[in-house]
């Protein structure tokens, strides 16, 4: 998507540690124009799949994830990190490992929300190392649920996750494809 390579190429910072911050646009403040033109791609590049529920993970997923639903004219489901005096004690639980936070996090999703008639598009801000998407799978196979896709803004290609999840048969698309960010300089795969 050259939108959002121009934009990453712009207004991206590259840290120490293979981290991309792209909280100008993406995940801190949000630029609603692009992810309005994102969610519409993901709804080009799924649109052969049937689709009921958009889940997500708390925080940077759901902006994204409700972009991609007003154009499936579906719901979004985000799974919790935290627990909250609000939240439902009957959940779906897996865990996951965050590269950004280095820590690791129980996802929860009540079982309210998601069951096995439902076809689960999963719409995420990064693709690493997998781990979110691998918990949010085990959610949706707990509840039943098919996942039909897995789509995320930005795939870093050098890390293991998109490929691991293509081998186990999932649909990954990924807006754009970081190859590398070696001395701060962003180079995409075409």
């Amino acid at each position: 998507m050259e939108l959002l390579k121009k934009r990453i190429l712009e207004d991206a910072s590259v840290y120490e540690g293979n981290v991309l911050k792209v909280d100008s646009f993406l995940n801190h403040q949000l630029d609603v124009g692009l992810l309005d033109a994102m969610g519409k791609e993901f709804k080009k590049r799924f649109s052969d799949v049937p689709v009921t529920k958009i889940l997500t993970v708390e925080a940077s997923g759901i902006s994204l994830a409700c972009m991609t639903a007003v154009y499936f004219n579906v719901p979004v489901i985000f799974a919790k990190k935290s627990n909250a005096l609000n939240m439902e004690e009957d959940t779906y639980n897996s865990k996951a490992y965050s590269y950004t936070r280095s820590a690791e996090y129980i996802m929860k999703v009540s079982k309210r929300y998601i069951d096995n008639n439902d076809s689960v598009l999963i719409i995420d801000d990064f693709l690493a190392n997998g781990e979110a998407a691998m918990g949010l799978i085990e959610i949706a196979r707990q509840a039943g649920a098919k996942v039909v896709g897995i789509g995320d803004a930005i795939e870093k290609g050098f890390q293991k996750g998109g490929n691991m999840l293509r081998e186990k048969g999932f649909k990954v698309e990924s807006l754009v494809i970081v190859k590398s960010m070696e001395n701060g300089n962003i180079i995409f795969e075409e």
